[in-house]
């Protein structure tokens, strides 16, 4: 993980110094383990796509005007065990998800754990810096219970989610 960031951390100031930018990606995608995390072919957290999760998939966007407002649409959602939630950039970014430890039932961390690849650290996603990148979570063995999470960046401006597991 740490060597993937300082490959990254790299590969950006290569770029923004002048840098040959295909070099600089590649270096990057070729340090980042493929994942679930499905981003644009020029993110950091991106690498070879992974197959589509199997079973069912919900959306969720992650919108904002970039200052003052940001949120997930919708803010509230129940699912059943074994479902993947996609959160998607739609506008307003960098947004990420993670969930607080305190708020998750027991044995939901280490289900989370499983079902975050490319976490940034425990129950913590990457970031998402373009529109229409995504990342998936994937609830499967997720014991019922709620879910509270929050975006990172925007948690000031109220960016939180809940998500019930049937």
């Amino acid at each position: 993980m740490r060597l993937t960031l300082l490959t990254t951390l790299v590969a950006f100031g290569a770029i923004a110094c002048g840098g040959d930018k295909k070099a600089a990606t590649a270096q990057a995608e070729a340090a980042t383990p493929a994942t679930s995390a499905t981003t644009s072919p020029n993110s950091a957290a991106s690498a070879t796509p992974a197959a589509e999760p199997v079973g069912a998939v919900v959306e969720v966007k992650m919108t904002g005007d970039g200052t003052s407002k940001a949120a997930f649409e919708p803010a509230t959602l129940t699912i059943k065990a074994g479902t993947t939630v996609r959160f998607m950039n739609v506008s307003g970014g960098p947004h990420n998800v993670a969930f607080f430890s305190d708020s998750i039932p027991k044995g939901g961390a280490d289900a989370l754990k499983k079902g975050m690849a490319n976490a940034m650290s425990d129950l913590t996603g990457p970031f998402l810096m373009q529109p229409n990148e995504k990342y998936d979570v994937s609830f499967a063995g997720a014991p019922a219970g709620t879910y509270k999470g929050y975006c990172m960046p925007h948690v000031a401006f109220g960016m939180k989610i809940t998500i019930k597991v049937q």
